[in-house]
């Protein structure tokens, strides 16, 4: 099964990169942190001897987008699933954030992730079942003040796998939105966590 991965460079990403070196998947990872994917391509090729190819890249942008996919069509590669892990969070008021900051969370959560997905499902192994799959979260189910454009991209996503896995029921692929709650996956993640008092510990996952 050739699986791609984004987000692979760390945490929730990390881990299922590593879930699914360790079930024999072949592996295309992709991180905007050259060194974290570094250091995961040679620990998953020593531990689980998978085959692992990876490709840094800053999602948001165009050129490089661009570049990653000329990687894959000379590689050939064709998939069988795509992780979309990728994404950043961003605590505090709305008011209280420069534009940029809060229009990042918008172009990772909702404009990079919509590009990847479309240019892999038109690059999925011919005559396979596929499986997609968006990480959205637990702040999807509601509108979370101080955390507002976070918990609406998340909201999106988690519509969008819902009416888009409607759209692929007939074309032998399966949609899954994850919606965990906390990760403690960062030390800012960490201390946004503990911020949150009991609610934060209610919620938290360990990965």
């Amino acid at each position: 099964m050739n699986v791609m991965i984004t987000g692979a460079g760390g945490g929730l990403g990390r881990a299922l990169a590593s879930e699914c070196a360790q079930r024999g998947y072949n592996l295309f990872l992709t991180d905007i942190n050259q060194s974290g994917l570094t250091a995961l391509q040679r620990g998953l090729e020593h531990q689980y001897g998978a085959c692992v190819a990876a490709k840094a890249c800053d999602l948001t942008k165009d050129d490089c987008v661009d570049e990653l996919l000329s990687v894959i069509d000379r590689c050939g590669v064709k998939f069988d699933m795509l992780l979309n892990v990728a994404g950043v969070d961003c605590e505090g008021s709305f008011l209280g954030r420069e534009r940029g900051r809060i229009l990042e969370i918008v172009s990772l959560n909702i404009g990079a992730t919509l590009r990847i997905t479309h240019a892999i499902l038109t690059r999925r192994r011919p005559g396979r079942r596929f499986f997609l799959v968006f990480v959205s979260s637990l702040a999807s189910m509601y509108p979370m003040p101080l955390k507002a454009t976070y918990a609406a991209s998340k909201r999106f996503l988690l519509d969008f796998s819902l009416a888009l896995g409607q759209e692929l029921k007939s074309q032998n692929a399966d949609v899954l939105a994850l919606c965990p709650g906390g990760l403690a996956t960062t030390a800012e993640a960490m201390r946004a966590i503990a911020a949150q008092g009991i609610w934060g510990d209610i919620t938290a996952n360990k990965l």
